[in-house]
């Protein structure tokens, strides 16, 4: 007892040494802090002082396209974007890390940019930014012909007038084996994006090594079987031409179709992850030799749980692998993932914003109602939007459950009507997706299986029967109208239950110049603070190619 009491005040002194040392340093810190906004005011009245003397003489250097050496100080040290970027400094000074000769992030020993090497290029609505980004090769493509691949690979894009905004910066990267990170919502072309330069990559080894090969070149990641399955449908057409061969691989169908055409042999895999792993498993899908690799959807992919998956089968690629990550945002795990497998200097593209917008297209309306009312308000939205039962309507739920039971309901009420959700066969949810594309059955049920990636023609009207779980969800989902410059309209169901997420919605609501109800604006306009599932609600949003974060070490401290 008495080693234990001793053991114990010895404890507690040490406990409260350690609390009166962080005290002090904190006091330390305040008075530091105050001396040094003290000293900063005096400079700044020092800076404004000289530069009221020296107005005129600068005028008159500027009016002449000069800039005074001392303007130029100035500007930096207030940390002025525009002006430190002219000057070629980043926006932030960042330590360099040295890397293979090479120090992280384009910066010297010193932290401070690299002219050329980190400065960022903008069009209108699109940002890219990443190593020799400005450089007269990476110029953006106004033509296909401006494109310098063979023609029977370009006969893809036919039918369309120029390449859009992710192909035409993408392609001038992608084609010289650049690791690409591309930030572009659905429908914005990405599919081609990273395809013809994936097929060029096959015919380019083809060329090196005459021999026949059997294992893949090329892997496609997707996070769901449809989008898979879209992905395959235009790159088996695209490959004809040129004699690229393409596969799909997912779960929920016979693994004999699969296994029959990898014995065959394929240049590019596009494959779910939790079936190719169960085929990488069996010894029967070998990808040492598939140096591009393509994640399409990565945020969606890592929200649905592959995240274990997909690093298990990257782990088996070639490790001289090309890295292309397409994502709709940029969350830390996403991140993290570039960061452990691509350069520490990749392309990163974004088209349009990282922050959340609804396409403006899409006229957005919102009624806020009671949960019990939502039925007969589905049916009177129907008779409205679908009275001729031709046109495309969409009708999201959020549950499988729900799906079936709304299906039903509508079925009993004479409706025409199909349903999608990851909880019925592969073969029926195939079927009911072709049946609402050709427009046999043009009233679609589904869950958010359906929200992402699915380019389905000519949807007029998306409905939210039910509100879904993240902002970030809805503005995919209405996303499924309004495309390829047509007008849609989306029409949401809000209740009580949804609450939470009203600030984020009236924001979304706002950007787009849409009606706010002011119901919705009752639940309040706070706005959660996005979290990360790591590391919780604090937390900095990050940079492509942002460094590592190192240890730090404290000298004083009493804990060994």
């Amino acid at each position: 007892m008495g080693g234990k009491f001793k053991d114990d005040v010895t404890s507690d002194e040490k406990d409260h040494k350690r609390k009166r040392k962080l005290q002090q340093n904190a006091e330390n810190a305040a008075e530091i802090a105050v001396e040094i906004t003290k000293e900063e005011k005096k400079k700044s009245k020092k800076k404004k002082n000289k530069k009221i003397k020296n107005n005129e003489v600068e005028n008159d250097n500027q009016s002449n396209g000069f800039q005074s050496e001392e303007k130029k100080r100035d500007d930096l040290a207030s940390g002025s974007e525009n002006n430190g970027e002219k000057l070629g400094f980043s926006k932030e000074k960042k330590k360099g890390k040295k890397k293979d000769g090479e120090f992280f992030n384009g910066c010297d020993e010193n932290g401070v940019g690299i002219v050329g090497e980190e400065k960022e290029k903008s069009e209108v609505g699109v940002v890219v930014s990443g190593k020799d980004s400005n450089s007269a090769k990476y110029s953006v493509l106004s033509s296909f012909e401006a494109v310098k691949v063979p023609k029977d690979v370009m006969e893809c894009c036919k039918g369309f007038d120029k390449p859009s905004p992710i192909q035409a910066h993408a392609w001038p990267f992608l084609l010289d084996g650049r690791d690409f990170i591309g930030i572009a919502q659905t429908g914005s072309g990405k599919t081609l994006a990273f395809g013809i330069p994936a097929m060029m990559h096959v015919l380019g080894k083809r060329k090196a090594d005459k021999s026949r090969r059997v294992n893949p070149l090329c892997l496609i990641l997707s996070p769901t079987r449809e989008l898979a399955q879209q992905i395959a449908d235009v790159l088996v057409d695209a490959g004809q031409s040129c004699g690229v061969k393409s596969a799909c691989f997912y779960g929920g169908t016979s693994k004999g179709p699969q296994l029959a055409a990898l014995k065959s042999g394929v240049d590019i895999v596009i494959a779910t992850p939790g079936r190719l792993k169960d085929l990488i498993e069996m010894g029967k899908c070998y990808l040492k030799e598939a140096s591009f690799v393509v994640l399409d959807e990565a945020d969606r992919m890592l929200d649905m749980g592959f995240e274990q998956d997909v690093r298990s089968i990257l782990s088996q690629t070639s490790s001289t692998r090309q890295m292309v990550m397409f994502s709709a945002t940029w969350p830390m795990e996403v991140h993290q993932l570039a960061q452990e497998f691509m350069d520490p200097n990749p392309i990163k593209v974004v088209v349009g914003s990282e922050d959340l917008a609804a396409n403006h297209d899409v006229m957005q309306i919102v009624e806020v109602l009671e949960e019990y009312t939502r039925d007969n308000r589905l049916v009177s939205l129907l008779e409205k939007y679908h009275k001729s039962q031709r046109n495309r309507v969409l009708v999201f739920v959020l549950y499988q459950k729900e799906a079936d039971r709304v299906e039903r309901f509508l079925q009993g009420r004479g409706w025409n009507v199909v349903g999608i959700h990851a909880g019925k066969p592969q073969q029926a949810r195939t079927k009911s997706l072709a049946l609402f594309k050709s427009g046999t059955c043009p009233l679609l049920i589904a869950t958010d299986v359906a929200a992402r990636g699915l380019d389905i023609p000519d949807v007029e009207v998306v409905i939210n029967y039910s509100f879904p779980l993240t902002t970030e969800d809805y503005v995919h989902r209405i996303g499924r109208t309004g495309r390829a410059g047509k007008k849609g309209v989306a029409h949401t169901f809000f209740t009580k239950e949804n609450k939470g997420l009203a600030g984020e919605l009236v924001n979304v609501l706002r950007e787009a110049g849409q009606h706010i109800p002011p119901d919705l604006v009752k639940f309040g306009t706070h706005v959660k603070k996005k979290e990360s599932k790591l590391y919780g609600a604090h937390f900095k949003e990050i940079t492509a190619d942002a460094p590592k974060a190192t240890k730090i070490t404290f000298g004083d401290s009493d804990d060994e």
